[in-house]
């Protein structure tokens, strides 16, 4: 058999000012966020211990006059952050004004830490600073977004790298641990705050805080450079406290005004085989917008979760639903993405929803992330992210790999590709469909390289499921940066 191969040139995103550049943080020095923000400052929050609380206020002190990559032998990879004068990259100042803090009493950590059960710690550092973040919503001094810092010796008792860093159940078995994930426990309790929240750990504003490996979610995992860390966490502050969007996918003349949807499964807290369904749209600017559908089916022994037609057709009439409510009218093009095979009665729902709102293209994908085959390159070098292979209907595509604007892998292992199964009837061919899922590849607000694996609606699954298993019905946000 003859297989088809190229290789995608880079994507470009769009920027302010309708300027466009392949590279988050060149594109946004150079013309600022797609979304000007409303104030010129984003007010700031912390809650943590008093050396993470001084360690945050240091950290912006230094940010506004900026920082120097370590970028001599890869500057694309590693550039200077610039700092918060005028014209910086996000257009606004970022700030923690006076009051605005909220430290956790020593003795409570020390409670914590010494609390022989997991859950019964995860739900206690959760409470406590569930509190500290209410006391601040009440008071004269409510911020923009608020941001965790958590101390080492809390990361140590509270964080489970084997349950938090792959908390997401979306696998072929329904077991694992019912271990609490604290991540998502922490972002379920602070829903209803009028403010989103980010959780950083110690060693972003200090970088000789040694992470134990045992609880790194990676044995490989080192803190990128100061001015890495300002461009990434600046960046998501950004979007979560001014609820406006720093960049998008690059339109194109001619494009039909589109909507992606991830559709994903997680496992309800308690149960070893009750599985939910939910998903992400994302329109055309980037918005993202979450849905919680309804309790999937499985297969034999909890395996391979699915919808029912009827299900599926009311997920997918709910995210068009809120795409027209934003839009004022329905999407002409819809892009549905899951990493699991669609069923034909899952199929059948999903496109009559799309039928009935009168969407003529559409795409259904089966992404899967763990294919064996592997592309060999010339050389002792891994291959070009872009690469696309195509194997007669389904595609072969290497969202990392080697990144000749950067000169070089940024990589620990040899990249491993997505397999792209569009479901019988698509509109696009696999070719274009590939290139649009690079291209969503690089809508990612909590990072500014560009060597992202997954494409937005199915990194957006990760997130959104090991939040959702936390929440109640009544309590769930649509707002994604309440997820992230």
């Amino acid at each position: 058999m003859k297989f088809e191969t190229k290789i995608f040139d880079e994507p470009h995103l769009e920027f302010g000012d309708k300027h466009h550049h392949p590279d988050p943080r060149l594109g946004l020095f150079e013309a600022g966020p797609l979304q000007i923000p409303l104030g010129d400052v984003v007010k700031i929050a912390v809650v943590g211990d008093s050396k993470t609380i001084e360690d945050a206020k240091d950290f912006f002190a230094a940010a506004a006059t900026g920082f120097k990559g370590k970028g001599e032998k890869h500057p694309n990879l590693h550039p200077d952050f610039p700092g918060l004068g005028n014209q910086n990259p996000f257009r606004c100042k970022f700030e923690i004004p006076e009051g605005s803090t909220a430290a956790i009493p020593q003795s409570k950590i020390d409670k914590i830490r010494k609390e022989p059960y997991h859950q019964r710690a995860v739900e206690s550092a959760v409470d406590e600073i569930v509190q500290q973040l209410q006391t601040l919503d009440e008071g004269s001094h409510r911020p923009d977004v608020a941001i965790i810092a958590l101390p080492v010796s809390l990361i140590e008792r509270v964080w489970n790298a084997k349950v938090d860093s792959k908390a997401t159940v979306e696998k072929d078995d329904s077991g694992g641990s019912d271990a609490p994930d604290f991540r998502g426990m922490l972002k379920a309790k602070a829903m209803n705050l009028s403010f989103p929240i980010q959780i950083v750990w110690e060693d972003v504003f200090d970088e000789t805080a040694k992470i134990p490996r045992k609880i790194k979610e990676s044995r490989a995992r080192k803190i990128q450079d100061q001015a890495g860390r300002t461009w990434n966490l600046l960046t998501t502050l950004y979007y979560k406290g001014t609820g406006r969007i720093p960049w998008r996918k690059m339109p194109h003349d001619g494009d039909f005004t589109a909507c992606y949807i991830g559709v994903s499964f997680y496992r309800e807290v308690g149960g070893q085989q009750l599985f939910t369904s939910a998903a992400q749209m994302f329109d055309e600017r980037g918005r993202g917008f979450i849905l919680k559908g309804k309790r999937a089916q499985t297969e034999s022994r909890g395996r391979h979760p699915y919808m029912t037609k009827t299900d599926a057709h009311q997920l997918i009439s709910d995210a068009l639903a809120a795409y027209k409510k934003h839009h004022k009218n329905y999407p002409a093009r819809v892009i549905v993405l899951k990493t699991s095979k669609f069923r034909d009665e899952e199929a059948e729902g999903i496109l009559e929803a799309l039928e009935e709102a009168g969407t003529e293209l559409r795409d259904l994908v089966w992404v899967q992330e763990s294919y064996s085959v592997k592309v060999l390159r010339d050389g002792n070098y891994p291959v070009m992210r872009g690469t696309f292979v195509d194997l007669g209907g389904k595609g072969l595509l290497y969202t990392n790999g080697s990144i000749p604007y950067y000169g070089t892998y940024p990589g620990m292992y040899d990249p491993r590709p997505l397999l792209l199964c569009p479901y019988t009837g698509s509109d696009s061919t696999i070719a274009q469909i590939a290139a649009e899922v690079l291209a969503l590849t690089k809508i990612n607000w909590n990072s500014t390289q560009i060597n992202q694996k997954l494409p937005i609606p199915i990194r957006a699954a990760r997130a959104v499921g090991e939040v959702l298993k936390y929440v109640s019905d009544e309590k769930v946000s649509s707002d994604y940066a309440r997820y992230i």
